[in-house]
């Protein structure tokens, strides 16, 4: 949604939609699928600015990433920031962030949009790690068969082979004492 600044001078400007998001353009490979976002909030005049708060709530499918099985979570979330208008060109070179510049959004012209906004949180809502229960057994790492679901007889190797030839010279080195 865009939104023309210069409207919320006069009166503080709301919102309420339902936005549909193509997981595959987040960039989060686990992210399976997004459902429809209800996304509502608010932008209102204030000194050297605007100020946003905004709310969202969605259903998320993530693989575990133990098992691979898809794993449904409700999210809700919130953001706020600060919305300046940027009037003079910035200048090249490097700039130190301070704390607060971390709630800050600084627009090029008069045209707030929203969507890289909700984009932005959606990507932060993407669980680092969510497994389908506690106790997920996972994959079989030789046969791939979902240990959850059966039982496979394969024996794991666990030695890492790449060591082969150290754990023989080590064994050597025994045989020698």
């Amino acid at each position: 949604m865009k939104i023309d600044l210069n409207k919320v001078l006069e009166e503080p400007f709301h919102w309420e939609e339902t936005a549909a998001v193509d997981a595959a353009t987040l960039g989060c490979p686990e992210l399976l699928e997004v459902g429809p976002v209800h996304w509502r909030g608010s932008v209102e005049p204030t000194t050297g600015g605007f100020v946003l708060r905004g709310r969202f709530d969605y259903e998320q499918t993530v693989a575990c990433p133990r098992c691979m099985e898809p794993t449904t979570e409700p999210v809700d979330g919130e953001v706020g920031l600060i919305v300046v208008v940027e009037r003079s060109q910035p200048t090249a070179g490097e700039y130190e962030l301070r704390g607060d510049d971390l709630n800050t959004l600084v627009l090029p012209g008069e045209e707030l949009d929203t969507e890289p906004i909700l984009r932005e949180q959606l990507q932060l809502n993407v669980p680092m790690r969510l497994l389908c229960r506690e106790d997920c057994q996972g994959l079989c790492p030789v046969c791939g068969k979902n240990r959850n679901h059966e039982t496979c007889g394969c024996t794991e190797q666990r030695s890492d082979p790449r060591w082969a030839a150290l754990a023989a010279l080590r064994g050597d080195l025994r045989n020698e004492e």
